[in-house]
């Protein structure tokens, strides 16, 4: 069975993490979570369930975000990949200068040192140039860099279709098959049909 860490950090988007852990949950992935205490604030206000009541929910194992010798924080301990989701520009920051002084940042910090895979998924807008640059960073370090930015050309219906366009992306990465969306086939585009469009202002 595969595994993953997720990490529910204090940034806006909870939803985009317990929707993702329904996913590998029903693609059959053990999970370990972790959820800082802003990240619990954001589910409770976004998701109106508290980490108890979604780690049960699932099925997976909630770990204390202060327990560095739970799990999730050893190498040894081999999972298949780290996703923080939604990962704060403070969690980023740390793990862009090897800070790791939770569980949150030290299994980030596990994946970037034995070369595993590890997704982070930031949900601000504007970036802060700090931020773009921790992000590069990190992205040089072989980090997935995934913000929260849904597409529009599958004309989503609901709030569940933009947020499943970034779950879709994240089990790509982690080559889950899944129906979440639609993909693009290149033929959605019919080029003829604008050759005559006037764009003169």
């Amino acid at each position: 069975m595969p595994s993953a860490v997720i990490a529910i950090s204090g940034a806006s988007g909870a939803r985009y993490g317990v929707r993702l852990i329904q996913a590998l949950v029903d693609s059959n992935w053990s999970v370990n979570l972790i959820i800082s205490r802003e990240g619990a604030i954001n589910l409770d206000l976004e998701c109106g369930i508290t980490p108890i009541e979604l780690a049960n929910k699932y099925g997976v194992i909630l770990e204390n975000n202060d327990n560095l010798a739970a799990k999730s924080a050893s190498g040894s301990a081999k999972f298949d990949a780290y996703i923080i989701c939604p990962a704060s520009g403070t969690t980023i920051g740390k793990l862009s200068s090897g800070i790791s002084d939770n569980l949150i940042t030290r299994s980030g910090m596990v994946a970037l040192k034995e070369r595993r895979k590890l997704i982070l998924v930031p949900r601000e807008t504007p970036y802060a140039t700090v931020q773009l640059e921790n992000m590069a960073k990190l992205s040089g370090y072989g980090v997935v860099i995934l913000p929260a930015n849904p597409g529009y050309y599958n004309n989503p219906k609901s709030i569940d279709d933009l947020v499943d366009f970034i779950v879709a992306r994240i089990l790509d990465q982690l080559d889950v098959q899944h129906d979440l969306t639609q993909r693009w086939t290149g033929g959605e585009v019919i080029v003829d049909k604008y050759a005559d469009t006037d764009l003169t202002p």
